[in-house]
């Protein structure tokens, strides 16, 4: 089977038409685990293959037989779910998490539970319980995180789509440093009951695949109004694929410039962004640069709230067992755990400033452009985590405050052929906006279809 070909779209095509089967698509992706897992530690837990082919219904299951893992924050019923933490080291739910349960439903097989930066809180994927998740293009890298195993599952073909969450980036860095596609919909699209928390005000769940029409269908099956997350909103059911294909001839696209952005940016990086904007120019798009600067105030409120939200959900172990973290994530626990009521009271009125500066841009603009990552991959070992969360996150991080869809699609290479990121951003509920663009982008070039040679050989 053609690594390039094990894409979620087409293969669920070929199953429908009974080309091929969901066993024989499974054992592909358990013989890339087999091979490759014990070098990039994508998967904390291998769920064994079962021998039982699973009914095909070719209208109702939109992710029959898909071979998918599960960043290991989801419940999974009696499979054990981690959270990257030795708190939760033997932790077997007795249900599964709302989205998983979707998947299910939907036909999905869950062929794993991925490596995660310990309780998500870092982007380096180094966890000291359960080991480093490492880079497919460069294993002395970081695959970024927390959904690090997730976005390496991906890219080598150990599972065609996988399930990641997302507090300050945790979905798109890992995709824009492993060489996928990352969407964070908007905050309350997907529901959350059953997801390790990490922040109550700023989690959002979503998925990481291939490509961006893949991205649309893992959408289509996981958002939806849950009334017992008190996140959730209840929204009209969203069709994200029916104008996805549409021009973009009529498209106002943003362009992110300023201080903020090019102050910290690898050049190679900015290079690439802009090269993504003229490709939207070619197609019809009208690009024009704004000044993106306020940004910042929403990046560091962003981690005030993440860390001390996460302080709150775990103050007890903190207390009990501080010893049981990662040098890392114990030393953001505590910071969050020091901020003071005021400093919380002024991140949150900063969140209601950029949600309102952001909500006046896309009145003039159907979508921003920028970034996924000022850098690409960063070595592993010898980094302070707490350091490279702070620069990683720079870009994503705001639109984890204001609850907007962004998503990040492939847009270039490095000299040292590591994976570059375009980050595309609208008003609240646009997935399709999102989506729209970032399929233009991808058919217009070839970055989605590059491979590591690792996943290849």
């Amino acid at each position: 089977m053609n690594p390039d070909s094990l894409t979620l779209s087409d293969q669920r095509e070929l199953i429908k038409s009974k080309e091929i089967n969901a066993s024989d698509l499974a054992a592909a992706c358990y013989r890339q685990i087999e091979r490759l897992n014990p070098t990039l530690n994508a998967f904390i837990t291998v769920i064994p293959q079962s021998d039982e082919e699973a009914p095909v219904n070719r209208h109702a299951h939109l992710l029959q037989g898909i071979p998918i893992a599960v960043k290991d924050l989801y419940n999974t019923k009696g499979i054990r779910t981690t959270g990257g933490s030795k708190f939760f080291a033997d932790y077997i739910p007795n249900e599964d998490a709302v989205v998983v349960e979707k998947i299910k439903k939907a036909g999905a097989y869950i062929i794993g539970k991925t490596n995660t930066h310990e309780i998500a809180l870092g982007v380096t994927n180094n966890n000291p319980h359960f080991g480093a998740c490492r880079n497919p293009w460069d294993v002395t890298r970081t695959p970024g995180g927390s959904s690090g195993g997730s976005a390496v599952a991906v890219a080598t073909d150990m599972a065609l789509a996988a399930l990641g969450t997302d507090t300050g980036g945790s979905i798109r860095i890992p995709a824009s440093l492993c060489g996928v596609v990352g969407l964070k919909p908007t905050y309350g699209r997907i529901s959350l009951r059953g997801i390790l928390p990490l922040s109550w005000n700023l989690d959002h769940a979503g998925p990481i695949t291939k490509r961006v029409e893949d991205a649309a269908l893992m959408l289509q099956v996981m958002g939806g109004y849950d009334a017992e997350d008190p996140a959730s909103v209840k929204t009209l059911p969203g069709d994200f694929s029916s104008h996805m294909r549409d021009t973009i001839r009529d498209r106002k696209v943003a362009f992110a410039v300023g201080h903020f952005i090019e102050k910290v940016t690898n050049p190679e990086v900015l290079d690439a962004v802009r090269k993504a904007a003229d490709v939207l120019t070619e197609q019809g798009a009208t690009v024009e640069e704004v000044n993106m600067d306020f940004l910042h105030e929403a990046a560091l409120a962003n981690a005030v709230m993440t860390q001390a939200d996460a302080a709150a959900f775990h103050r007890d172990r903190l207390k009990e067992h501080p010893d049981w973290f990662g040098a890392d994530v114990r030393q953001r626990l505590e910071t969050g755990a020091g901020f003071t009521s005021s400093e919380y009271a002024f991140a949150r009125r900063t969140q209601a400033e950029v949600r309102r500066r952001c909500d006046l841009l896309f009145e003039d603009y159907d979508v921003l452009i920028l970034p996924t990552t000022p850098i690409a991959a960063p070595v592993l070992e010898g980094e302070n985590a707490v350091e490279r969360a702070r620069l990683l996150t720079r870009f994503t991080a705001p639109f984890n405050l204001t609850g907007l869809p962004a998503l990040s699609v492939p847009c270039g290479f490095t000299s040292e052929n590591l994976p570059i990121g375009l980050q595309i951003v609208s008003r609240a509920w646009n997935e399709s906006g999102v989506l729209r663009i970032g399929y233009a982008h991808q058919e217009a070039t070839d970055w989605h279809r590059m491979r590591p040679s690792i996943a290849m050989a």
